[in-house]
């Protein structure tokens, strides 16, 4: 079992960077697949990145595509956020998500059912 524990979230206007954190403990985070996902109010979680146990292997939604980057560091059980360009729509609370997974190289999910661990978010707000 791996828990989750979001940071780097906060109010940013829109142009700018945030680069959210999510540490994982308890388990050797190399033996998940991860994800974030975002949930502004009032609307349902939706996927933002995923990567894949190996780190080869990313995604993105297209609203996301060429202005995110995620990564992660297995030594130190991070995975990494880079949100640049950032716009009012942006504007979220963001989980991160992982998933016991060690088999296919390139496996991700891309769905909230496809995870089984989540963190308890962190508030990305985008201000005109």
């Amino acid at each position: 079992q791996v828990h989750l524990v979001e940071s780097g979230g906060g109010l940013v206007q829109a142009g700018g960077s945030l680069r959210l954190s999510c540490a994982a403990s308890g388990s050797s985070f190399s033996n998940y697949v991860a994800g974030w996902f975002r949930q502004p109010l009032g609307t349902e979680r939706e996927f933002v990145a995923a990567i894949s146990w190996t780190g080869g292997y990313r995604d993105y939604a297209d609203a996301v595509k060429g202005r995110f980057t995620i990564s992660r560091d297995n030594a130190e059980n991070t995975l990494l956020l880079q949100m640049n360009s950032l716009k009012p729509e942006d504007t979220a609370v963001y989980y991160c998500a992982a998933r016991r997974y060690r088999g296919s190289w390139n496996y991700i999910g891309k769905t909230v059912a496809d995870y089984e661990y989540w963190g308890q978010g962190t508030q990305v707000t985008v201000s005109p």
